[in-house]
């Protein structure tokens, strides 16, 4: 597993700097308080278990409890102070690909690296811990979840200067990793563009039974295909592999909607943030309707 901060380049830093100071002005103006809502249902602890009573929610029903005793019982639980919440980021070579976006520049990575960056805000705005997973088609980089302004930096610097040490993407390698070291319900936050046909599927909704889950996936138009370009020379971004494709035939792997339903299905929620995207908006969006849910 990879340790130590990333080496970045000036132009970088001056990115990084850049995104640090925007990210902090788009969360309190506009996600913050919908982010608290949408995440907070989930910040609950196990106290006690008490006798069931007429109008009390039966899937906290304690069915090992019940069965000893003959008598219905459910779980009571209290509100923790602080959540904890987990950022998984996708670093193979994929996200190194994209049109350009609306400013020309914007690829996946700098896309994930403020959707990241945004979260990781929120949730020190809301005294939540945050912590990291860098992976490619394995974990790359784990920062434990902590709840520091520095910690936050170290986050958002990590993400946007992570130079995976693997090319590929397994999300069924991360999810394994992930269930053993988070034991505590947390709140998961994906960010990656999804492309592994891998059967991750079974893995994704262990973790959404007991965690609140949700997927941000990034896209680019790339995606879809490359248009009427003819004839073109591509490298695959994480097999290295050079193809000579018709353009007009050659689409990706899976679509985006394909992908947003693989995950719904699996209980997480999913939205889609496409490189032109203005990132903080759809987080505002998305977090607007999980706390109306």
């Amino acid at each position: 597993m990879q340790s130590g901060m990333p080496t970045l380049t000036a132009e970088e830093l001056r990115e990084l700097r850049r995104l640090h100071m925007v990210a902090g002005k788009k969360v309190d103006s506009l996600f913050a308080g919908d982010y608290r809502s949408a995440v907070r249902g989930q910040g609950m602890e196990f106290e006690e278990v008490r006798e069931y009573m007429p109008g009390d929610d039966v899937r906290h029903i304690d069915w090992n409890v019940t069965a000893r005793s003959g008598e219905p019982y459910i779980k009571v639980f209290r509100e923790e102070r602080q959540l904890t919440v987990l950022l998984l980021v996708d670093v193979s070579g994929s996200t190194r690909v994209g049109s350009g976006g609306r400013d020309g520049r914007t690829d996946r990575r700098l896309q994930i690296a403020r959707v990241a960056g945004g979260i990781a805000y929120a949730s020190i705005r809301n005294q939540d811990r945050i912590g990291l997973v860098t992976f490619t088609d394995r974990v790359e980089q784990f920062l434990t979840p902590r709840r520091t302004r520095g910690h936050v930096w170290a986050v958002i610097q990590t993400v946007f200067g992570a130079e995976g040490m693997h090319r590929g993407t397994n999300l069924v390698e991360l999810f394994r990793f992930v269930r053993q070291v988070q034991r505590r319900r947390a709140v998961i936050i994906v960010v990656s563009d999804f492309l592994d046909d891998r059967p991750w599927d079974s893995l994704l909704g262990s973790l959404a039974r007991r965690h609140k889950v949700h997927a941000m996936l990034v896209h680019d138009r790339l995606d879809e295909g490359l248009g009427r370009l003819g004839l073109v020379e591509v490298v695959d971004a994480e097999t290295g592999r050079t193809m000579l494709v018709d353009g007009r035939a050659y689409r990706g792997h899976r679509t985006v909607e394909e992908r947003l339903r693989r995950i719904r299905r699996m209980g997480a929620g999913a939205v889609a943030i496409d490189t032109a995207d203005d990132p903080y908006v759809q987080l505002h969006t998305y977090f607007q309707q999980q706390a109306r849910r």
